[in-house]
């Protein structure tokens, strides 16, 4: 059993997610990004990549996974980036833990799998468009495979399960082809692993992804891990074997146990980073279980996009600002033909803006200006004038 101080996991947390690296060096070491399709200010995976890879630019990524074949889309936790060589890991989350509305699609409507891969061998990879343009053009009135909404549904549910894979996206589109060529053969032909093995295999990937994670972290987190027996007897055994360390963390008031992978111990002794301020995405992997991150930084957060405009505390798609080994502020923005604006902007309430503070804001500013691709910053009128000026990119 470690014991940390709350000041010395905040510390470990920083330097294991932000010591920057390439883009095969995130996944290297998170081993999942979470993907998500909305884009205000690029999309999940983007903002997650821009605050560890330096100079990167919305959709690198996709070279990385459509063309390097270095990573694919995959469901994970939800929909997720996951390095190339997990195919036959995740056997089992194609054949068992699925998202339970594309469960029924493919035996309800009888033949359509067959349809959908036989203009695949014929077209090549297609997206949902295509399939609907053929809709359109069939004869009026005929319920061909029940509609473009059973199409989309049977389509997501042919990728879950395995038998589609995304062969390469178009403004975020999936287009679909047969797994068996975008997957390398030598990971293709590997058999799936025994269900304990993956149970193992699985939760050590959360644990790798967060660093340091409560056992009692929030369910979606646990998504594809299976039942909490099931999680407890693949806990008990990565801790029996050494892959995951039991860790005591004092974030005032009782001990709260949380467990990190044991190859990260080494960077327990690294000093803290040079400060840098950097924006985070909403999904970032060291969000995941909020309630952690109310212990160890004080920082409660919120995603509250899917929430009505009435009942939000904070905004659209709020991003967390993080500097040092803390969360300072929070700042809601947008892309709009190319120029970024920055609509709102909150410090945190025991954090003062000092010199140093504003000058790590202009860099960050600059840095992600040149990530979106912005040709113009703007910064709203109700915000601070001193977040203004540091905003201002000349």
């Amino acid at each position: 059993m470690l014991t940390l101080s709350r000041a010395e996991a905040r510390r470990f947390l920083a330097n294991y997610h932000f010591t920057p690296t390439d883009v095969p060096g995130v996944f290297d070491r998170l081993g999942t990004v979470q993907y998500d399709p909305l884009n205000p200010v690029g999309r999940n995976p983007d903002l997650v990549l821009q605050a560890r890879v330096p100079g990167y630019q919305v959709d690198d990524w996709q070279k990385t996974a459509y063309t390097d074949r270095v990573v694919y889309d995959s469901w994970d936790k939800m929909a997720c980036l996951v390095p190339v060589g997990d195919w036959p890991m995740r056997a089992m989350i194609r054949s068992m833990h699925r998202p339970y509305h594309d469960r029924e699609i493919l035996k309800t409507r009888v033949g359509i799998a067959e349809a959908i891969l036989a203009a695949i061998d014929r077209q090549g990879p297609l997206s949902s468009l295509e399939f609907e343009k053929e809709l359109r053009t069939s004869i009026p009135g005929q319920d061909k495979w029940g509609g473009a909404t059973h199409v989309s549904r049977a389509l997501r549910a042919m990728w879950v399960c395995g038998m589609l894979v995304t062969h390469h996206r178009q403004g975020g589109r999936h287009y679909y082809d047969r797994p068996e060529r975008v997957i390398p053969a030598h990971y293709y032909s590997v058999p799936a692993p025994d269900e304990e093995s993956y149970y193992r295999w699985i939760l050590a990937r959360r644990y790798q992804a967060t660093g340091l994670l409560r056992p009692s972290a929030e369910a979606a987190i646990w998504s594809a891990c299976g039942k909490s027996e099931q999680r407890r007897r693949a806990l008990a055994q990565l801790v029996e074997a050494g892959e995951l360390l039991q860790v005591q963390v004092h974030a005032g008031g009782k001990p709260q146990l949380y467990h990190m992978p044991a190859n990260l111990l080494p960077l327990l002794d690294n000093p803290a980073s040079e400060p840098r301020m950097l924006f985070l995405g909403p999904l970032d992997s060291l969000l995941w279980d909020r309630r952690g991150v109310i212990q160890l930084f004080d920082f409660e957060y919120i995603w509250e996009v899917y929430k009505p405009e009435p009942q939000r505390r904070w905004g659209y798609y709020v991003l967390p600002v993080f500097y040092g080994d803390r969360f300072v502020a929070r700042l809601d923005g947008r892309l709009e033909r190319g120029s970024w604006t920055i609509t709102r902007w909150w410090w945190e309430p025991d954090v003062t803006p000092t010199a140093d503070l504003l000058e790590a804001l202009h860099v960050a500013a600059e840095n992600f200006a040149h990530y979106l691709r912005a040709n113009s910053v703007r910064v709203e009128e109700g915000v601070a004038p001193s977040v203004r000026q540091a905003m201002t990119i000349e």
